[in-house]
């Protein structure tokens, strides 16, 4: 198999069954335009995360890392009247241009962009007592998601689900192929999942438009 078989099923199952929205086709063409790197998740995963936040019911999120808001929207896409979602930014730029293009939907809760040190904000929350969220989705740096997964999980509750994005790293860790900071941090991040007796968890490896790479899903108990 090759990556141009994986994006052409991707795009047949998104021409079928997810059907373009020209909405999320703007926000790509503006991150295109803005210079962003493009790896936000695909139209077919952020489909699967707007069913995900409708099956368990969420109706608050926390997102690290937005970048241009492509997967803020979609997952705001599937929370209900009077829901929330914060997505913490790092940069001043990216959080401006993620707003703009959140401007296009009309979504029915409440999305918040924060600017700021992701682990700073978080840290922040634990001291006034934050709600705890429903569902967590972690996609800021790599090197960071030990600690990213640490605060998550005090923003938690018995039933909260964490999604880390980018944890296979076209086989690098598995293949113990530690390279980078990010490698480092992803496999530091599997390692505290596995000894943690409060976390139920999977990942499962990922072809399609985006390459090869993958998601753990961890549910805190």
């Amino acid at each position: 198999m090759t990556k141009d078989l994986w994006k052409a099923i991707d795009k047949n199952y998104l021409d079928l069954i997810v059907k373009p929205d020209p909405r999320f086709e703007q926000i790509q063409q503006n991150c295109v335009e803005a210079g962003l790197p493009t790896i936000s998740i695909s139209n077919t995963h952020g489909r699967l995360f707007e069913l995900l936040v409708k099956v368990m019911g969420a109706k608050s999120i926390l997102e690290i890392g937005t970048l241009g808001g492509f997967s803020t929207a979609w997952l705001a896409s599937g929370l209900p009247f009077g829901g929330k979602l914060i997505s913490l930014e790092r940069d001043p730029e990216r959080a401006i241009l993620a707003r703009e293009n959140l401007n296009l939907f009309e979504f029915k809760a409440k999305v918040e962009v924060w600017v700021g040190d992701a682990i700073h904000n978080m840290t922040e929350m634990t001291k006034i007592d934050q709600p705890p969220f429903d569902l967590i989705f972690i996609d800021g740096e790599k090197s960071q998601y030990p600690d990213y997964l640490d605060l998550s999980i005090q923003l938690s509750r018995p039933g909260t689900l964490i999604i880390a994005d980018n944890v296979v790293r076209h086989g690098k860790v598995y293949n113990k192929e530690i390279e980078s900071p990010s490698q480092i941090g992803i496999t530091k991040f599997h390692d505290m999942v596995a000894a943690d007796p409060k976390l139920e968890a999977t990942v499962f490896q990922t072809v399609g438009e985006k390459g090869h790479d993958g998601f753990s899903f961890i549910v805190v108990s």
